[in-house]
């Protein structure tokens, strides 16, 4: 899905949870809109007048089905710009303290990873980008 640049950017939150110095990351299922199998973080559209850490929060939770308490904020990095799609992405970065990842219709597959091995995977656009900007100043 390719927005037209004169229209302003569809905004989302992208959310990387961490355990153990590896991040999670989600494969989408055949079942989604976009990026059909491709691997992403926890992730989804950031509804008006809703703030982007209550987007990350209400995605964590229906993605992956742990709670607010479940987990940690360690970072927000800025908003990054994908432009193809249109996109403006709010990267997060959460340790997870406690709970299992279960997950929803929208993903097929999980794989906790370190970082530098993303790179290997076929991914949304802009994934790479959005994972080191949370990362940076560690």
């Amino acid at each position: 899905m390719f927005r037209d640049r004169g229209h302003p950017p569809v905004q989302v939150v992208t959310c990387f949870l961490r355990r153990r110095g590896r991040v999670l990351i989600l494969r989408r299922s055949e079942k989604v809109g976009t990026f059909r199998c491709r691997w992403a973080g926890v992730s989804g559209l950031i509804e008006r007048g809703e703030r982007p850490l209550d987007t990350a929060l209400k995605e964590i939770r229906e993605e992956t089905g742990l709670r607010a308490t479940d987990v940690e904020l360690v970072r927000e990095g800025p908003a990054l710009p994908v432009p193809r799609p249109n996109f403006l992405v709010h990267p997060f970065l959460f340790e997870v303290k406690r709970g299992r990842v279960r997950l929803d219709w929208e993903h097929s597959e999980l794989r906790w990873i370190r970082p530098p091995e993303l790179r290997r995977f076929g991914t949304v656009p802009g994934l790479a980008e959005a994972l080191l900007s949370v990362l940076a100043g560690k």
